[in-house]
């Protein structure tokens, strides 16, 4: 793993995400190098010549954050890199971060695959308006194993339940979906005692990653080559069309909070059309 100090003028960054207003970021890269990872687009402005997950950038600033312009804001750690990615325990950026978050007046959320989130466990729980999410999208460890190199679904789902009891608002991020392999029913059940929001992402398939994925497909699920091929080679979101209404229906006839973030590129546009 490649690892380098990097000196940065300010961590905080103006949000093209629909849900948040700004996004801190403490990291470039993350080992965790999941295989459908949108953000290893970030190789094209930071010229690692590295695969994605075999380097990481420790950003160094030595500026405080600006209150006044988080105050009544929406803050997101971390929408490209995991921030509790395992170098977190070495240098403990995310966490001096949060020190400071825990001041102001803002809605914060933090999203990991990360069971050591738990670390600072005290500290999250004087931040104000705070939603942790949790990415899960199978019960199936061998699947997990074969697309990232974060903590176990056992982990993950046992950290929501303790971030649950100690009063945190937990968010599932059933993200993303893959297509006739993804039980959103399955996780549903072994997790709804203690998560207070659903969120549903479907697999988006885009640059260098679309073709490992398909390969991916086409070698552990061959009998799933047809569906992919019309979803991501003839653009047919039919499938996903489906898959919403029947999570809608699922969700509301349970009673359960959830976002539907299936068109995505869709939501930022209407962000970025309303500003």
């Amino acid at each position: 793993m490649e690892e380098k100090m990097i000196n940065v003028k300010d961590y905080i960054t103006k949000s093209n995400l629909p849900a948040s207003d700004y996004v801190i970021n403490p990291y470039v890269g993350c080992p965790h190098g999941c295989k459908y990872c949108y953000a290893s687009f970030m190789k094209r402005f930071t010229h690692h010549q590295e695969p994605w997950g075999d380097f990481i950038d420790i950003k160094i600033c030595e500026k405080p954050l600006n209150k006044a312009k988080l105050t009544g804001k929406s803050v997101f750690l971390s929408s490209v890199t995991d921030c509790y990615n395992r170098y977190e325990e070495k240098y403990c950026l995310t966490q001096a971060i949060l020190k400071q978050l825990a001041s102001i007046d803002c809605e914060l959320g933090i999203s990991t695959k990360s069971k050591l989130i738990l670390r600072d466990l005290d500290l999250l729980k004087q931040c104000h308006n705070l939603k942790v999410s949790m990415s899960i999208n199978t019960m199936d460890e061998g699947f997990r194993e074969d697309m990232d190199h974060a903590s176990s679904i056992a982990d993950r789902l046992q950290t929501l339940r303790t971030l649950h009891e100690n009063g945190i608002h937990t968010v599932l991020f059933m993200s993303p979906i893959f297509p006739g392999i993804t039980d959103y029913q399955a996780i549903i059940e072994e997790s709804h005692s203690f998560i207070d929001e659903y969120w549903f992402e479907n697999l988006n398939l885009r640059g260098s990653y679309k073709q490992v994925i398909l390969d991916y497909i086409n070698e552990k699920y061959p009998e799933l080559n047809n569906l992919y091929t019309s979803i991501y080679k003839k653009n047919d979101k039919g499938y996903w069309q489906a898959l919403a209404i029947e999570i809608n229906d699922y969700c509301t006839k349970h009673k359960l909070n959830f976002i539907n973030y299936f068109y995505h590129e869709e939501l930022v546009k209407a962000k970025l059309e309303n500003h």
